[in-house]
């Protein structure tokens, strides 16, 4: 199954030189997923083939502007452009009124319906639940109520072993079944077990968005193991004071809790507009953190098989 995820935006508070406000674009079995929308979102989109009729879902995480100054004009635009189904939205409550009063002084009706789901950044909830993937809030610790997501990849079926299947005449209508589990009888009675037939799926894969927060070990549980961790990181470490007042966090901590909660792989974002390399940042979360990586712009992270 496909599983990528593409940056659209990493700076935190203010756009500068070849760095937008966050946004990313998640792409699980083709279905398009928006996580934020800064600022620029859709010109990022322009530039990196993300095409906005494909994105039903969006999810942002809390009402700083840098992750959702870009969404009106989103939404407008797959207005004008003559969109019908519905648009999902998860976010905080005090979103739609945002949306609202922009649309009714803009004398805008859209010509789609939006179907707005409030988190709660006070627990864990589920929010979606599909065929391919469920996604729920990671409740995070900022100066104003903040959640993370968590896309977690639903258990596929096993594989069919193709030489088995064709050695055995296997009619196609028993494929559905084999790949449930179930053993194959043949006309004889005898029972064919059904791992001689088939292999278990790999592991379901699972992405951690973790965006504005201060170091807290509560959410360490929820994100544990997961295939690929995005941490914001906002400050080096020289700057802890500055993170602790802010409630964000440093390069160096994100990589410890990537050590911490025994993550596959780490990205590092949301990055201050102070620094105009980013050098030093990705140098410091590997020093905990080897397999740390930067969420550069238009970079594809791919953790499907």
């Amino acid at each position: 199954m496909k599983f990528e995820i593409t940056i659209l935006g990493s700076s935190s508070a203010t756009p500068i030189f070849n760095r937008n406000p966050t946004s990313q674009a998640i792409n699980i079995n083709d279905r398009l997923y928006l996580i934020d929308c800064g600022e620029g979102t859709q010109q990022q989109m322009l530039r990196f083939d993300v095409k906005a009729s494909r994105i039903d879902h969006i999810f942002i995480s809390h009402l700083h502007g840098d992750h959702y100054l870009g969404l009106v004009g989103l939404i407008s635009s797959m207005h004008l452009n003559g969109r019908i189904k519905p648009l999902h939205i998860y976010c905080p409550s005090h979103l739609k009124e945002i949306i609202d009063i922009q649309l009714k002084y803009s004398e805008t009706t859209l010509q789609y319906p939006v179907e707005y789901k409030f988190t709660d950044a006070t627990k864990i909830e589920l929010l979606l639940d599909n065929q391919d993937i469920t996604v729920e809030t990671i409740p995070l610790n900022h100066r104003i109520a903040c959640t993370g997501f968590l896309f977690k990849e639903k258990k596929r079926l096993r594989k069919l072993i193709k030489e088995r299947i064709e050695a055995l005449a296997i009619p196609v209508p028993y494929f559905s079944a084999l790949k449930k589990g179930v053993d194959y009888v043949l006309p004889n009675g005898e029972v064919i077990k059904n791992n001689t037939l088939t292999i278990d799926s790999s592991d379901p894969k699972s992405y951690a968005y973790c965006s504005d927060t201060m170091y807290d070990e509560r959410y360490f549980e929820q994100i544990s193991n997961v295939t690929l961790l995005y941490h914001e990181s906002t400050f080096l470490n020289n700057m802890l004071d500055r993170a602790l007042e802010t409630h964000h966090t440093t390069a160096l901590q994100a990589g410890e809790i990537a050590l911490k909660t025994n993550a596959k792989r780490l990205i590092i974002g949301h990055f201050s507009a102070r620094y105009k390399t980013l050098n030093d940042l990705i140098d410091e979360a590997r020093t905990v953190f080897p397999e740390a990586e930067l969420a550069t712009e238009g970079k594809v992270f791919s953790i499907g098989d």
